[in-house]
């Protein structure tokens, strides 16, 4: 369920208690909006691992991520060098991740970010009911973006 901008702004000036918004609506004028409104007085994170820097230009503070799962470091060097005004970088990193962060999302999560995890050696268990195992044409568009991306498997 979405919030509107103008419903979060209130609540943030109303409710003290509310100290920070993950962002997951994936829409960037919506989030431009929220940030004009409440005169970016609320801690911002990403929702949406495609979108950690463009939320960051906004006024992000970081990501609530599940890119970070198998690729922690990287995640946080994303964040770390924009908020260190290395933003070209972190852009770098952030469209270099982008072919990874879709195949993290080609199926409901957590599917394919526990086959990621498995392919990686991590023993994360099995899926529970109702999910079902990844497609394997899309478990290898994983791995190969896994690997495109420098992440190593079992």
């Amino acid at each position: 369920c979405n919030i509107l901008p103008e419903t979060a702004a209130k609540l943030v000036k109303e409710v003290d208690n509310i100290v920070a918004i993950k962002e997951a609506s994936g829409n960037i004028s919506q989030v431009t909006k929220l940030m004009h409104l409440t005169n970016g007085d609320i801690d911002l994170y990403s929702g949406n691992d495609d979108q950690i820097v463009p939320l960051l230009s906004l006024g992000g503070l970081g990501v609530i991520s599940v890119l970070s799962n198998i690729a922690p470091q990287e995640t946080h060097d994303i964040v770390a060098m924009y908020l260190d005004n290395k933003i070209e970088k972190s852009r770098k990193l952030q469209l270099k991740a982008l072919p990874l962060i879709e195949q993290l999302f080609c199926e409901v999560n957590p599917i394919p970010v526990k086959k990621a995890m498995n392919l990686m050696g991590m023993k994360v268990g099995p899926l529970r009911m109702p999910l079902t195992e990844m497609e394997e044409a899309h478990a290898k568009k994983l791995a190969d973006a896994m690997r495109e991306f420098g992440l190593k498997l079992a």
